[in-house]
């Protein structure tokens, strides 16, 4: 139970920094009507890092369910 506790931890350091570390792209500019409907494709580091953001929300997600589960027993 414990080692499931630190291993959330961890794992929710890694996705806060994962999301801090990705790009914005429009920032404010579209509250004041700037152009903000321009399409980029992600690019090396920038999708290898949207993918981390993924696969580390789903661990997350996961691991904090066993862990709701365990601790009702």
């Amino acid at each position: 139970m414990k080692n499931l506790q630190i291993i959330q931890i961890i794992i929710a350091a890694l996705l806060m920094l994962a999301i801090l570390l990705q790009n914005r792209g429009v920032g404010l500019s579209g509250v004041f009507g700037g152009a903000g409907n321009i399409y980029r494709t992600k690019r090396g580091l920038e999708k290898k890092l949207f993918i981390a953001t993924i696969i580390l929300a789903v661990l997350f997600f996961s691991i904090s369910l066993a862990v709701v589960l365990l601790y009702k027993r």
